[in-house]
């Protein structure tokens, strides 16, 4: 039986989350459907929009992401200080970019006057809205309720376009967030759609190439801090060059479907997060596989099961491919 999504989440414990949505007809979300001979490439563009926008609505952000043919990937990051540090008013018009909200709420943006018997009300609204702003399970309805009645629209259906849940895993440490990462990014080429990182359409991995090829990060997506972090709030604390050029190595092997090897320049967050590289081939090829529940050492399982109140640390077998040599 599926757990609650609150028995999954641990802000204790870590802010990032891998998240997988599938759809559920035989048609595609994007590509070629082999049943009806129509293509749906289209259809990524709406994803990687909607993505993108609900990064300027909620205090999540997007550390990676990719479209695929029948479902998509992503790996978001719960800023937690954001939302706290917003104001009332803030928390409100976030809200009011993605849902109309109430007639309380538009007065209250629009500076008109309330009423004393309605402050008790409009309090509740705001601290309902506070919370669905750092919520992933928001943040993937807001993404994919769009998305369904699109499709369905043109399809000339109804029903369920999404499986009913998304999944999603808590990413305990850094290994498991780069290796994450780097799985979700991957996805074109280990499919075969894709040869190169610059060439992987609508994932996050293309994104990041091109601001970079202009000495840039993208701005909607969390950015690289490398040595910077401790005069910065938040940020995936590796170099982008480093993480680039591990990336696009690591690509040439799955591509290529050979052992392969990575380079010492490349290899230098693996020798940080101390990972040999036949492991990290294996997590960029199987991390969907081999884990199917939180992410990290053992000692990291064993704290997030502690603080969820979890009799046991379910999936901790996977955890070899993560250990500290």
């Amino acid at each position: 039986m599926p757990r609650p999504r609150s028995s999954q989440i641990s802000l204790e414990d870590t802010p990032y989350y891998h998240c997988c949505s599938r759809v559920v007809r035989r048609a595609h979300l994007c590509g070629d459907d082999k049943y009806t001979g129509k293509n749906y490439d289209h259809r990524r563009a709406w994803v990687e929009v909607q993505i993108l926008k609900l990064t300027e609505v909620f205090a999540i952000d997007v550390a990676a992401y990719a479209v695929m043919s029948n479902h998509l990937h992503l790996v978001l990051y719960i800023d937690l200080n954001t939302t706290n540090t917003w104001s009332d008013r803030e928390v409100v018009e976030q809200w009011h970019k993605c849902f109309k909200g109430t007639d309380l709420t538009r007065k209250f943006t629009k500076g008109e006057v309330i009423y004393e018997y309605q402050v008790a009300q409009l309090k509740r609204l705001i601290a309902t809205y506070r919370s669905r702003l750092s919520d992933v399970s928001w943040f993937m309805r807001c993404l994919n309720e769009p998305i369904a009645r699109k499709a369905n629209y043109e399809d000339n259906c109804t029903g369920h376009f999404w499986e009913r849940r998304f999944k999603s895993q808590a990413l305990l440490d850094e290994a498991a967030v780069l290796a994450c990462m780097a799985y979700v990014e991957l996805n074109p080429i280990r499919a075969k759609v894709a040869q190169t990182p610059e060439n992987s359409d609508y994932t996050s991995l293309q994104l990041r190439v091109e601001a970079a090829l202009k000495g840039k990060q993208p701005v909607k997506l969390l950015p690289f801090i490398g040595n910077e972090h401790a005069h910065q709030a938040k940020g995936i604390k590796f170099n982008l060059k480093d993480y680039l050029e591990l990336v696009d190595e690591t690509g040439r092997i799955l591509r290529d479907d050979k052992r392969g090897s990575i380079s010492a320049n490349a290899a230098a967050i693996l020798i940080r997060l101390n990972i040999p590289t036949d492991n990290w081939i294996k997590l960029t090829s199987d991390f969907g596989k081999i884990f199917h529940g939180p992410v990290g050492t053992l000692q990291e399982l064993t704290n997030y099961c502690e603080h969820l109140e979890k009799r046991g640390r379910h999936f901790s077998q996977c955890c070899q491919y993560l250990q500290v040599s």
